[in-house]
């Protein structure tokens, strides 16, 4: 514990940058070992926040991130002063992770968990064709394309924005299903979906047209299906300075030219 009252624990990306601020915080504040900590700030970018977030599953503890690496959407501006008081005035935003359960070609099943996105890609030149269900009904019997993803609204200014998807706001209990550089039908570009929707997607000829799937950084290659659906089992928090939570961010990032 430290001296103003909070457990912090201290995490840092493998750039040099992390790991000097690390060092100073440590030194500043002190290191509480994960297990008794209130608290976990993880020093990087969002591919570090994602990794501490997995790692939050078992403990449920909260995340302040602090931005010492190459994108930073999901962190706070890094500074080493006032850290307890930023902590206690902190704003929380609640997340909850997406289920994707892959089937491969051989049958073998594999359940992952996406905080951002989860999105089947071809492997091969061969065009991904794919069957979408959505709770049980087909809408979609052929999508042509290089894929497709399912985003959370804490993904959704990520992929899923690049792929010309909907930006959602944190509490508008949404998915966005977005197709990726769509072939056929020329003129789908995707659909809202009720958070807790359970969104189906075949791979049409799997022998021959190769997909993977990948929930976030993990992947499973040679798809034959894939079920996507929200998790509200592990609720996921996250920590913002006040006047910049990341429902505000998000809003930003609509008005953004």
């Amino acid at each position: 514990m430290s001296a103003d009252g909070h457990g912090i624990h201290f995490t840092a990306s493998a750039k040099p940058s992390a790991r000097e601020a690390l060092e100073r915080l440590v030194r500043r504040y002190g290191q509480t070992p994960v297990e008794s900590a209130d608290v976990v700030v993880p020093l990087g970018g969002d591919g570090w926040m994602l990794e501490t977030l997995r790692d939050r599953y078992a403990d449920h503890l909260p995340v302040y991130g602090m931005h010492r690496g190459t994108v930073g959407f999901l962190m706070n501006d890094y500074s080493e002063e006032n850290l307890p008081e930023r902590l206690d005035a902190a704003v929380r935003a609640v997340i909850h992770p997406l289920e994707v359960k892959a089937t491969r070609i051989n049958g073998d099943t594999e359940t992952l968990l996406a905080i951002n996105e989860a999105s089947l890609l071809r492997q091969t030149a061969q065009t991904a064709k794919l069957r979408i269900s959505v709770d049980g009904r087909e809408r979609l019997s052929e999508l042509s394309a290089d894929g497709v993803l399912v985003a959370t609204p804490a993904g959704s200014t990520a992929y899923n924005l690049s792929a010309h998807g909907p930006i959602l706001p944190i509490g508008a209990n949404l998915l966005a299903l977005t197709p990726i550089s769509p072939f056929r039908p020329r003129r789908w570009r995707g659909a809202l979906l009720r958070h807790d929707a359970k969104v189906s997607i075949e791979v049409i000829e799997p022998e021959r047209r190769l997909v993977a799937v990948s929930a976030d950084t993990q992947e499973v290659r040679e798809v034959s299906k894939v079920e996507i659906r929200e998790d509200r089992t592990k609720p996921l928090t996250m920590l913002f300075d006040e006047g910049h939570a990341l429902d505000e961010r998000i809003l930003q990032e609509q008005f953004s030219l």
